[in-house]
């Protein structure tokens, strides 16, 4: 399949379940169908039913392509395996999904296509505003119809968020350390982090918990707008990859302002 046809194709599925499934059912969950799977983590019928009927649409634009979906990974670790083989679609059906639960926003959709285990494209929409993110590599990041790309002459490190859930308590006594950084808890929805960074909403932010299908799109999303995204060691963010650290910035010069504040 063409590329610019694979895009659309992919933007298409999204916003048919993001109209006929997430948002119908947005401040209308009824009892029950909501689950927590793990402390802390909670699933609902919701992102179930996203992820099953994504998961079939993907695999036929793309025939021999493997889908590893969030709620397929907590019944099965091991499709995590599988990242670096060949053409593979990251699901995360509804990212934002205690948001969901609150009736809050913001919520996310997203879709990240892995070719030998590195991202080369990426969707993340807004189930209830219809506005899509997307990104492909080499291709560019754009908004709806709009291509962008960060202005951050002169920035510096100002606003960051720190996601500080899963973070060590000594990695914590160091934050506390900082000067002159306004330090923000984030919404709880990387699909929505990620647009924001880029649209100047903040300038960084630390993610410790790195888990692919939350991470995957916004990498490549916020690398193609013009900003850098890599681990506390430096090396590229890569899906496969479990360790834990993530730094993202709006541009290259603001991410080493912000390594060095972090050490």
């Amino acid at each position: 399949m063409h590329t610019d046809s694979l895009l659309d194709h992919v933007a298409a599925l999204l916003r048919d379940t993001a109209t006929t499934l997430i948002a119908p059912r947005f401040r209308r969950l009824s009892a029950g169908e909501a689950i927590e799977k793990s402390p802390g983590e909670w699933v609902t019928v919701v992102d179930r039913e996203v992820e099953a009927r994504l998961t079939p649409a993907l695999r036929a634009l793309l025939p021999g392509s493997v889908v590893v979906g969030e709620e397929q990974c907590a019944a099965t670790p091991q499709l995590l395996d599988r990242l670096d083989e060949g053409r593979v679609w990251l699901v995360d059906p509804l990212d934002g999904t205690n948001n969901f639960i609150a009736g809050r926003e913001p919520l996310s959709s997203m879709v990240a296509l892995l070719e030998h285990g590195e991202t080369v494209a990426a969707w993340m929409l807004d189930p209830l505003s219809g506005v899509l993110h997307r990104a492909q590599r080499g291709g560019g990041a754009w908004r709806d119809g709009e291509r962008l790309r960060i202005d951050a002459a002169g920035a510096g490190l100002r606003r960051t968020i720190v996601k500080t859930r899963f973070l060590p308590e000594a990695e914590k006594a160091r934050m506390a350390a900082w000067r002159d950084i306004e330090i923000l808890p984030g919404v709880n929805c990387a699909g929505a982090e990620y647009p924001a960074l880029a649209a100047g909403d903040y300038d960084a932010v630390l993610y410790w918990r790195t888990l692919a299908w939350d991470h995957a799109p916004g990498t490549l999303f916020i690398e193609e707008a013009g900003g850098r995204a890599a681990r506390l060691d430096r090396e590229p963010y890569r899906a496969s990859d479990p360790r834990t650290g993530l730094l993202v910035a709006r541009s290259p010069a603001i991410w080493e302002e912000a390594i060095a504040a972090w050490r």
